[in-house]
């Protein structure tokens, strides 16, 4: 397939540039790969496939833009991220709808939630950078100052459950430290970052600062995380695409941000709001359940697990299943073809091994297309595969236990470490359980608060580092350490 004369597609009405963005303009590839909407199920655009060549360039780019950005002072990259965010905001509408189309969340999601904390986090990350810093320290009379110095180029991986804000999530603070950036979208969801592009462009980016290379992780992917010329790799995703990225950038031993899968559980003790935890439990549908952080194991004491189960049920049967264009839908249809098959699969051999569907248990062969049915399990054991591996769709397992220990037990009884949802009216037992998950965000009575001052990230295989606040400046930067003796400012001459 060759690339289209025409560069631009139309999508919801929104003109998309289907190149790369290298260097401060339009690169085409000689091939291209096609978007499909997970809504309409037709062709969205044909878009550049990047080669190695292609992330050369955008290295370079990055690396030849490096060195004036860097000096640029504070205030003034901190006035060009607003302008950015304010180029978010502008164009809202048109992010919002070509992101519904090109990844199937919903509409309202992304009008109420997903754009604009894109744009906040362009907001926060410039604010941060102006009152970023730490005391002086004393030593004997020697001062220690300790500075954050820009790094270099960064190689920015994002996935395609949140195309933008996640994109937003790991460049701003990239960019904001005085780093250039190189941003290679999903290939299932590429469409918003082209159009990020077009709106660093206009809010008066230099070239080169932030670049959008198009492709497939084996190919633009591998060569922009094998290159010794990136000084930092950020990404989310699996963990077997993590483990890939970690073995390509050790011989440079280039640093590494992963933020990787999720089994979490959600914790449901007898002296609970029951109403509160059945809507907890809910709201784990949330993007048809593909969302990293869903707390997919639902642990229930088990002297009120027919209660929460009847009440949960109950709540889980008013969603409203259909096109997420609409304003009344609650779930929408997963990403692609291959990942129905992917989460029916683990349904069906729970299945067949013994799990019994609650509700749902299937594709939703009343809308077809990618629908699928908002699913609970029961009936299935620890170490099972439903239980213990990433599913990434509307499917939740249900297990009891009968003490704080076997609740603990269960929570941290899977190699995952992202988040924990517990549901309890007991503060000292808040304090005890919380204390020993494992994991790195833990909410309490509570689903889903986010502030971008806190740090984020997981534990065991969930990733590596924490993002967030001063850290994700930790990680961009190469945090230096000055100390200045009191005495000898008296030279020779």
């Amino acid at each position: 397939m060759t690339t289209s004369t025409n560069p631009l597609a139309i999508v919801a009405d929104v003109p998309v540039d289907t190149r790369h963005w290298i260097g401060g303009r339009r690169v085409a590839s000689a091939e291209t790969f096609t978007t499909v909407s997970p809504v309409t199920g037709a062709p969205l655009a044909r878009i550049s496939r990047g080669t190695s060549a292609d992330a050369d360039n955008a290295v370079a780019a990055a690396l030849d833009a490096f060195p004036g950005w860097a000096a640029t002072s504070r205030a003034e990259r901190a006035a060009l991220l607003h302008a950015v965010a304010d180029g978010i905001e502008d164009r809202l509408e048109d992010l919002a709808a070509v992101e519904t189309l090109d990844n199937g969340a919903l509409l309202r999601s992304h009008r109420r939630g997903v754009m604009p904390r894109a744009a906040h986090n362009f907001r926060f990350f410039a604010d941060h950078l102006l009152g970023l810093g730490h005391d002086d320290l004393d030593t004997r009379g020697h001062t220690n100052h300790i500075s954050w110095d820009p790094a270099g180029p960064c190689a920015l991986i994002t996935p395609w459950n949140a195309p933008l804000m996640l994109a937003t999530w790991k460049a701003a603070p990239a960019l904001a430290a005085g780093n250039t950036v190189v941003l290679k979208p999903a290939e299932w969801s590429p469409l918003t970052a082209s159009l990020l592009a077009d709106i660093t462009a206009a809010a008066g980016l230099p070239p080169g600062v932030l670049n959008v290379l198009q492709g497939y992780g084996p190919e633009a992917g591998h060569a922009l995380v094998s290159h010794p010329g990136v000084r930092r790799i950020g990404f989310t995703g699996s963990v077997p695409t993590a483990r890939h990225i970690a073995a390509a950038a050790a011989p440079h031993l280039t640093p590494v941000s992963f933020e990787l899968g999720g089994k979490s559980p959600l914790l449901v003790f007898a002296d609970a709001d029951l109403d509160l935890a059945a809507d907890l439990a809910v709201e784990q549908y949330d993007n048809a359940g593909q969302v990293c952080l869903a707390a997919t194991r639902l642990l229930v004491e088990e002297s009120v697990a027919a209660e929460f189960t009847r009440r949960f049920t109950e709540r889980a049967g008013r969603l409203r299943r259909g096109d997420p264009r609409e304003e009344t839908t609650d779930v929408g249809p997963v990403v692609h073809p291959r990942q129905l098959e992917r989460i029916d699969g683990f349904v069906r051999r729970a299945l067949d091994t013994g799990a019994r569907a609650v509700i749902g248990g299937g594709p939703d062969t009343g809308l077809g297309g990618l629908h699928y049915r908002p699913t609970l399990l029961t009936g299935v054991t620890q170490e099972s595969e439903i239980v213990q591996e990433e599913v990434f769709g509307p499917v939740l397992t249900l297990q009891t236990f009968t003490t704080e220990d076997e609740a603990v037990a269960l929570a941290n009884g899977t190699r995952y470490g992202l988040a924990a949802v517990l549901a309890t009216g007991d503060r000292e037992r808040a304090r005890r359980v919380t204390a020993r998950l494992v994991a790195g965000t833990v909410w309490v009575n509570c689903f889903f608060v986010r502030d971008l001052r806190a740090p984020f990230g997981g534990s065991r295989a969930s990733g590596t580092g924490r993002e967030g606040g001063t850290w994700s400046f930790d990680f961009s930067c190469d945090v230096k350490n000055t100390v200045t003796a009191p005495k000898g400012w008296r030279g020779h001459g």
